[in-house]
């Protein structure tokens, strides 16, 4: 088993690094990695409909789709990721037990006593501080999962903290959990990156052959590419998302102003306005405009630019009427 820590924190570049490995590399493999802060969604998941669009925003907070299947989750510097990818039967692939014990054997080491529980989770006195997913191709899985250490809960709460009125869709949804930090259950305090080692030296120790690889220039090259052409779009991260229908109501100065959108691939097919508003101008022109544009602030500024907006919505201004879109 090739054991390779990379220090690299950029979330497109790590994501994009799990599916190099996966399909490039041959024998099984083990990494340990960290994000600045980033949500990683489910590959089946709305992205709109898991995280707080204006937290993610205001604290530019990254934001991309993984591989495998499963909720969202927030990393942070203080979450130590890991991903073992071995090959198999098909069969024999899936099973989040194997890939777990590892980790629950350090924490044993450690005299916190964890458990496996439900259908992936790892808990402390029942409180959650690992989930896991995985993804298989061909005879390959992936599998990853967080390791929450001493990550900024208040952060991780108001990322994913999401108006559930918002979205109607068949996209698989986040559970939320109880969570808690490895660092609040230790008898002696460690830092994230000594946790880290204690992690890569336990399974470097019980796996026979395992020994340490680092990324080669050409391996860095070639991550950097399925970074930029893949893990970095917005078609990727939020386009992908299945078909959603959108809602929000607002109040302005104008009045109530409601909203209803149907998306599909990440584009508008419908967008409808409602409320107590006044206007000179008919709205049904915004609602055609926005046909046909992506459900991306970026792309609906642009296709917005051009009409006076309170000719249409009296007393309510651009920057309102985009606030109403998501």
């Amino acid at each position: 088993m090739l054991c390779i820590i990379h220090h690299e924190t950029d979330p497109y570049f790590n994501l994009a690094a799990e599916e190099y490995v996966l399909k490039n590399f041959e024998r099984d493999s083990f990494m340990l990695w960290r994000n600045e802060p980033a949500i990683i969604v489910g590959k089946h998941q709305n992205t709109l409909a898991e995280i707080n669009q204006d937290y993610v925003k205001e604290n530019m907070i990254k934001v991309v789709r993984r591989l495998s299947g499963g909720g969202a989750v927030f990393h942070d510097l203080g979450n130590l990721n890991f991903t073992f990818i071995a090959s198999g039967e098909n069969h024999q692939l899936v099973d989040f037990r194997k890939f777990t014990q590892p980790i629950l054997e350090v924490l044993q080491k450690l005299k916190i006593e964890a458990r496996f529980e439900g259908r992936n989770d790892l808990t402390i006195d029942g409180r959650k501080f690992s989930g896991n997913a995985e993804h298989v191709h061909k005879n390959r899985v992936l599998h990853h999962g967080t390791l929450l250490f001493s990550s900024q809960m208040a952060d991780l709460s108001s990322a994913l903290k999401v108006d559930p009125d918002k979205f109607q869709d068949k996209a698989v949804k986040s559970v939320r959990s109880r969570v808690t930090n490895i660092s609040e259950h230790l008898k002696t305090p460690l830092s994230v990156l000594e946790f880290r080692d204690l992690v890569l030296k336990h399974v470097m120790e019980s796996t026979p052959g395992a020994e340490l690889y680092s990324f080669t220039q050409d391996d860095i090259a070639a991550i950097s590419r399925l970074r930029d052409e893949k893990y970095i779009t917005w078609e990727w991260n939020f386009g992908y998302s299945p078909k959603y229908n959108f809602r929000k109501t607002v109040k302005t100065n104008g009045g109530k102003l409601e909203v209803t959108l149907e998306v599909v691939n990440g584009t508008i097919e419908k967008a409808r306005f409602f409320g107590d508003y006044f206007n000179k101008l008919d709205p049904v022109d915004i609602e055609q405009a926005l046909t046909g544009t992506l459900h991306n602030e970026t792309a609906i500024r642009e296709r917005l630019k051009d009409f006076e907006i309170p000719d249409y919505f009296l007393k309510i201004n651009s920057e309102e009427l985009i606030t109403s879109l998501f």
